[in-house]
């Protein structure tokens, strides 16, 4: 048997695993994974003024951004009433789903107009560590055919 590269092992994985709903629920999560740990950094570097990175606003108001991520879902919604089922299934379609629910997800707190604790430490930290962690386990578990699927296949089985 050849082996064959990781990348080819998980590029076969994933077409001859997953169905096109399993697919993009993986790309969906793996985006929403990529998107708030990136966002988390990029706050945090804002918050500690290091980076190229500032905040955004336009007239003295600052633009959250929950409020890209909720455009993002609009057009996702959009796909979703009036596409066609090659534009739903498209990866592009699950990327803007996960990185639109992850712009979100991260400012929860300011959409329910709860008191804006989104810089105490002991509530960021909290939030950030179960985000992280649900975030890795729908990844992990989306995942799991492909990764059964390489691990065989590595192992020559």
């Amino acid at each position: 048997m050849e082996r064959r590269s990781v990348v080819a092992e998980v590029r076969d994985a994933f077409r001859t695993e997953l169905d096109s709903g399993q697919q993009s629920a993986l790309i969906s999560w793996m985006a929403f994974t990529t998107v708030f740990g990136g966002v988390r950094g990029v706050t945090h570097a804002i918050k500690a003024g290091k980076g190229p990175f500032r905040n955004l606003s336009v007239g003295g108001e600052h633009l959250h951004h929950y409020m890209w991520g909720i455009g993002m879902l609009a057009g996702v919604g959009a796909i979703a009433v009036r596409g066609t089922e090659e534009l739903r299934r498209h990866p592009g379609t699950a990327v803007a789903y996960g990185a639109a629910l992850a712009l979100i997800v991260d400012e929860f707190a300011l959409l329910l107009d709860l008191k804006d604790v989104y810089w105490a430490k002991q509530g960021r930290i909290s939030v950030d560590l179960a985000v992280s962690g649900s975030s890795l386990a729908g990844t992990y578990f989306a995942a799991l055919p492909v990764i059964r699927k390489v691990s065989r296949r590595m192992r020559g089985l």
